[in-house]
Formats: structure tokens, C-alpha cells, sequence
């Protein structure tokens, strides 16, 4: 056996290299590994454009890039500010282009991780998570809209189905009609992927009638799919105008997340005159977290919410209920004094 050495070679073996050339179902499932979710391929494509942008404006190389370089890269990143999700999805997005092109990643150095420690204390302090909003303040937002229009009807179903189920905008816009299966007890969303699911393993949620028809997810969204007058395509899409003056029509553009957050905060942050009412801050995120807090306030087990939220952990129940009113939630209040 030789005992000489093997050469490193000049250039890096791109990540799976080797594998390229396997059999056909190794190629294939090697493809899906590196891909990842389809969410996090776009994500990761923007924060690679803004890296790649950061280091041509300050003379930086961005491929491989040092870790003084990363390093310099968060620091702005969180001076700006950036939340601290966003910033670790940055430097996801670095690790991942650096694995995939053959090259050692900067990402996980002793040095790095002691800065991100640092910018994960000073962003602890400020950073703004998603307030929960209450469910009477649901139902006044339902009440303003105008469900005589394809937009209101949209919108309705989009709120309702979006806090009843506990949904992540990203699963809100990836859902397709073929997704629901309507039955008498209940509407059953079949999710082909999530966030904690991306495997694409089997995962359903259930969604149930509420007495006022208004106020139900399940006879709103059906009648937003009869709206909407097939069986199968994207759920929540965008409008056009329509040939008669106020009329819009769907289209079969999917709504992408942005626009998602952007009719959330449109309908809970605005008073009838459309004017923005400074005390509320709700988010499409809104939409799970209060489902969150609702049902721990009314004493639902965390087993029965992680039912509805796919979540892995109590402590994830936890994180995402919004019970941190020293007044409101506290149960010095019940002491029987």
C-alpha cells in the first residue's frame, strides 16, 4: 500500500461531487438535500445577493470569504438594525454557498460564534416580537370588510382560515384547493410541507364551524373557493380588474408572503376610515401567535395546540404565547385573598 500522501486538490470539490455521478436515486435524493425547502432556496438566493452587493461595495471577498469578513457582515447587519432571525438566516444562506461550492465555511469559527454571541445580547433587548391580537378584535376586523367583493371575500377567508388554523404565511400561500377536504365536522388541510415538516412527510390540520356564519373559517373559505370556481391551483391569489368599473377578478397568480403580511396589518391596524391606529403592530405572524395565546388562555393542553401548530416542543408554546402583561396574565390576581 502507498503511503504517499494525497494531494489536496487545487481547486475545491463542490459538496457531493463524488456523489454526481452515482446511481440514479442517489443523484436524486443528493439534489433534494442540497436544494432544501423551496421557501429557504429563495430566502437564501436574496441573502447571498445582498452579501455578494456588501462585499463588492467594500472590496471584499465574498467566495471564500474570510471569517473578519462574515464577521464585519453581521455587525452591520445588526447596527442597522436587522432581527436576529434574519441575521442567522444571512449567515445560513454563507454557510450553505460555501458548503455547496467545495470551500471551508467561515460560519462556524470560534470567532464568529463569540460575535454572534455578542449581537444576540445586544438585539435580545430590542427586538420586537409579533404581538397577539384578541379575538373580538378579529371578528371587528371582519366585520369592516365588504364581503359583497372578491377582495373581501379573499380577505375573510384568508383571517379566519389563517388563525384557525395556526398558519405560518408561508404555508398560507403555498396552499392549493386540492389541499382541502371539506367534511361535516370539520375542514382538513392537507399541508405538503412546513417549516418543521420539510420532508414532505404527511401532515394535516383541522379547521371547525363556528356558530356565527360570519365569523366561520369553514363556510368562509368555502364560499371564497367557490369564488374562486375550481378544484385544484394556488388558494389565496391576486385580483384584476374586472370589465365592469369595481369589479375584480382572481387571477391564477399565488399572493406571495409580503402581500400576506401586508393585508394582515391592512385590515388589524386600521380603523374603518382606513387610518392606522398607532397602539396596534399585528403581523401575518399575528395570525399564529394568537391562536397560541387564545388557546392557552382558554386552557387548552399543549398537546392539543401542538396538534394545530406542528410545533415539536412545549417550550415552543411557550415562546410563542404573548401572556407577558405583568397585569393581565398573572396569577397573583386568583390568590382568593
Amino acid at each position: 500500500m502507498s503511503t504517499e500522501l494525497a494531494r489536496i486538490p487545487d481547486q475545491p470539490q463542490a459538496l457531493g461531487s463524488q456523489l454526481a455521478t452515482a446511481a440514479d436515486n442517489v443523484a436524486r435524493y443528493l439534489k433534494l438535500g442540497l436544494e432544501g425547502a423551496d421557501n429557504t432556496v429563495l430566502a437564501y438566493s436574496a441573502d447571498l445577493k445582498s452579501f455578494g452587493e456588501y462585499c463588492a461595495l467594500h472590496g471584499l471577498c465574498p467566495l471564500p470569504a474570510e471569517v473578519a469578513t462574515v464577521a464585519r457582515y453581521a455587525a452591520d447587519l445588526a447596527d442597522l438594525p436587522r432581527k436576529l432571525s434574519t441575521i442567522k438566516r444571512h449567515l445560513a444562506a454563507i454557510h450553505k454557498h460555501h458548503q455547496l461550492r467545495g470551500y471551508p465555511s467561515p460560519v462556524h469559527s470560534d470567532e464568529l460564534a463569540l460575535v454572534l454571541e455578542g449581537i444576540t445580547r445586544a438585539l435580545g433587548k430590542r427586538q420586537k416580537q409579533a404581538p397577539a391580537f384578541t379575538v373580538d378584535e378579529l371578528k371587528e376586523s371582519i366585520r369592516r370588510l365588504d364581503v359583497t367583493t372578491t377582495a373581501g371575500l379573499r380577505d375573510r377567508a384568508l383571517l379566519l382560515l389563517g388563525f384557525a388554523g395556526a398558519f405560518r404565511r408561508s404555508e398560507l400561500v403555498a396552499l392549493n384547493v386540492e389541499h382541502l377536504e371539506f367534511t361535516e365536522r370539520a375542514l382538513i388541510v392537507h399541508l405538503s410541507r412546513s417549516k418543521t415538516n420539510q420532508a414532505g412527510e404527511a401532515e394535516d390540520k383541522a379547521v371547525f364551524y363556528a356558530s356565527t356564519a360570519n365569523f366561520c373559517p369553514v363556510r368562509c373559505t368555502r364560499a371564497w373557493v367557490q369564488q374562486l370556481g375550481r378544484s385544484t391551483g394556488p388558494l389565496f391569489v391576486s385580483l384584476k380588474r374586472g370589465k365592469v368599473k369595481g369589479e375584480t377578478l382572481p387571477t391564477p397568480k399565488r399572493l406571495s408572503a409580503l402581500r400576506v403580511n401586508g393585508l394582515v396589518q391592512l385590515h388589524l391596524n386600521h380603523d374603518e376610515e382606513g387610518h392606522k391606529i398607532p397602539e396596534k403592530n399585528y403581523s401575518a405572524h399575528s395570525l399564529r401567535v394568537s391562536f397560541i395565546t387564545v388557546s392557552v388562555l382558554r386552557g387548552q393542553s399543549n398537546r392539543f395546540i401542538k396538534n394545530q401548530t406542528k410545533q415539536k416542543t412545549d417550550a415552543m408554546i411557550d415562546r410563542y404565547s404573548r401572556l407577558d402583561d405583568v397585569v393581565s396574565f398573572n396569577a397573583a390576581q386568583n390568590l382568593g385573598l
